[in-house]
């Protein structure tokens, strides 16, 4: 709708008879839940207008890429954007009362279980970068006209910041941050309280156009998202003083009841709301559809062409992972990398380099790098790639978790180096990603190949790049590979002991098998390629060929590494034994081959390994 209809008295009327109902969908589907926040009434009057007078969407086809959208920062509100989609006319009245039960999909923090709803949310400043991420998306790479709009309660988080400073930076005017300034916190109030003009000159330092309104005045809601949705060049920011609880004279402003039910009050105060709606039928208002018809883009991933290297040659892994992402990109204008200022250390520069358009840069921000790369995935539009030192992905865990929520299908890659960039719990972190892949590659071609497959896997991937020296290709380059499908790089018909060993300790078990053999002792050596899922079969197959015995080496901490998913792998065989190298403390800096002997996962350490579980064992098959 537009700018003259603002004011039209029936109009106003109805807006606010839907913040109404909204206010007794939230109350009801609540108390049915014995769980939420009722007094979430804060957000009834700015969710009413953005859907039914600002927003353009198709309510038949909510995940149409062209569609306006509302990012939920504000989670615990999900009663109230379930109640939106029912007015809305999505589902019925009677399934909000089914919020928080096992057979509903309507949750007390929204996920994209519901076609309606495209991230999931609740988890504090996150959902500013998802929906820089969209508007990003939408601009250029859709060259779409639509709008993502996202409503933040709690913007105390980092997170926030680093997404306001990202959206500026791109000048996402199609994005706009609407601030419920209901100055509440858990159990306090907040710092600022309805200092709104704090909240505006902190938006405008970050580059944003930055407006302030009444939240519950439907008539300057209705002119402020109007005003947002005219911006050029800049994204806006909506500061919109609220009160927690408003319309409900027994809770307003009451810092006591956040996150209470009403319980005994709710019909009392349902009454006193149903007293103030004039029309409670169906509202009248029809939501504006979005028109521009957007083209697919290319989702079938392969690599241009397939790895060139010489059986013993020397590549560095990194240049090898930056080789493939040229590749899966010539072949899928789908692909888009996302990096945080370390193109060069990753050589994810190959891509930028090939293709500029494609490649976004994040800057020192992993926190919003992970979220605009899950917006970037929203509805399939684009295949992201992230690109990072592994370290620094740990402090975006979170994000990566609810990535995972939102069933985001994104591809990251993590290296290392020095002690505080040496990322020795990276396995650990991806592998406990519920659904994820982890892959560890071991030379040039088994790394463009994960690049390969990661690309076409639904859901989270992770492709460690371990090696910052360069390493022999030890891989044909017809060599297949697969998911779950580890790579027997040693065997003979007599070998006694089993070593599992990925890149760095993989090379040092190749030394210590040529050792031995010298000294007439043969050990098989298994390259598992993925991490999860290991490959159980083969893994247990060469330990019943070998004695029983199996040692695992890596360049990693105890837990959540190589031999942990072995040992989980073998947890139902007890006569199959296990002795495992890794890294047993945070590590010291120093040159590479003093490093792995300190620690004791260097080819001397190997071998040391096998005299010792070869004489205090007896061969078991």
């Amino acid at each position: 709708m537009d700018q003259d209809q603002c004011t039209d008295v029936h109009t106003v009327k109805k807006l606010q008879d839907i913040a109404e109902k909204l206010r007794i969908f939230s109350i009801r589907s609540t108390d049915a839940s014995k769980s939420g926040y009722p007094t979430l009434c804060s957000v009834a009057e700015v969710i009413s207008v953005l859907f039914f007078h600002t927003m353009r969407y198709t309510v038949e086809d909510p995940e149409h890429p062209n569609n306006d959208r509302l990012v939920l920062s504000k989670g615990h509100a999900a009663p109230i954007m379930h109640a939106i989609w029912a007015e809305d006319g999505c589902f019925s009245e009677s399934e909000l009362l089914k919020l928080g039960r096992i057979d509903s999909d309507l949750e007390g923090h929204p996920t994209p279980r519901l076609n309606f709803l495209d991230v999931a949310t609740g988890s504090l400043g996150q959902a500013l970068s998802c929906a820089a991420g969209m508007a990003y998306t939408g601009k250029y790479f859709d060259k779409s006209n639509s709008h993502v709009f996202c409503l933040i309660g709690k913007s105390a988080e980092g997170s926030i910041w680093e997404a306001m400073s990202f959206a500026s930076h791109y000048k996402l005017d199609n994005l706009v941050a609407i601030l419920d300034v209901n100055r509440s916190e858990q159990r306090e109030q907040t710092v600022f309280q309805h200092d709104l003009d704090i909240y505006k000159a902190r938006a405008e330092a970050f580059g944003w156009i930055t407006l302030i309104v009444d939240g519950h005045n439907v008539v300057e809601l209705a002119k402020t998202f109007w005003a947002a949705t005219q911006a050029r060049g800049k994204p806006t920011c909506i500061v919109a003083k609220t009160y927690e609880g408003h319309g409900i004279p027994e809770i307003v402003d009451d810092k006591n009841c956040h996150g209470n039910l009403l319980e005994a009050k709710s019909e009392t105060v349902i009454k006193f709301v149903k007293e103030k709606i004039v029309n409670r039928g169906p509202d009248g208002i029809v939501p504006v559809e979005s028109f521009l018809s957007l083209k697919l883009t290319n989702t079938s991933v392969q690599l241009a062409s397939p790895p060139a290297y010489r059986l013993g040659e020397n590549v560095d892994i990194r240049q090898a992972y930056g080789t493939a992402l040229v590749k899966v990109g010539e072949s899928s204008d789908a692909i888009v990398v996302l990096d945080g200022d370390t193109n060069d250390s990753t050589f994810s520069k190959m891509f930028k380099d090939a293709f500029p358009d494609r490649f976004v840069e994040c800057f020192l921000a992993e926190q919003s790098l992970v979220g605009v790369a899950t917006g970037c995935a929203w509805r399939e539009r684009t295949i992201p790639i992230v690109s990072g030192l592994a370290c620094c992905l740990a402090r975006a865990l979170d994000q990566i978790r609810l990535a995972a929520a939102s069933q985001t299908n994104m591809t990251f890659s993590g290296s290392h180096c020095g002690v505080s960039h040496k990322a020795l719990e990276d396995l650990s972190m991806f592998s406990s990603i519920p659904g994820s892949i982890v892959f560890y590659p071991s030379d040039a071609v088994s790394t463009q190949r994960a690049v390969e497959l990661a690309a076409n896997i639904r859901g989270i991937c992770f492709i460690r790049i371990t090696s910052r020296s360069s390493v022999p290709v030890i891989y044909s380059n017809e060599e297949p590979f697969a998911v779950g499908k580890a790579k027997i790089v040693r065997q003979s018909n007599n070998d006694q002991v089993t070593i599992v060993a990925s890149c760095v300790t993989l090379f040092e078990a190749i030394k210590a098998a040529e050792s031995l053999a010298a000294s007439g002792v043969n050990i098989r050596i298994i390259d598992p390629f993925t991490i999860k899922p290991i490959d159980v079969a083969t893994i247990i197959a060469s330990a019943q060929q070998t004695g029983g015995r199996i040692i695992t080496a890596e360049d990693h901490y105890a837990e959540g590494g190589i031999g942990s998913a072995v040992s989980l792998a073998l947890s139902e065989h007890p006569n199959i034994v296990i002795r495992r190298l890794f890294v047993p403390e945070v590590p010291h800096d120093g040159p590479f081959e003093e490093l792995l002997d300190r620690y004791g996962i260097n080819a001397a350490s190997i071998i040391k390994e096998v005299k010792s579980i070869t004489s205090s064992t007896h061969a078991r098959n």
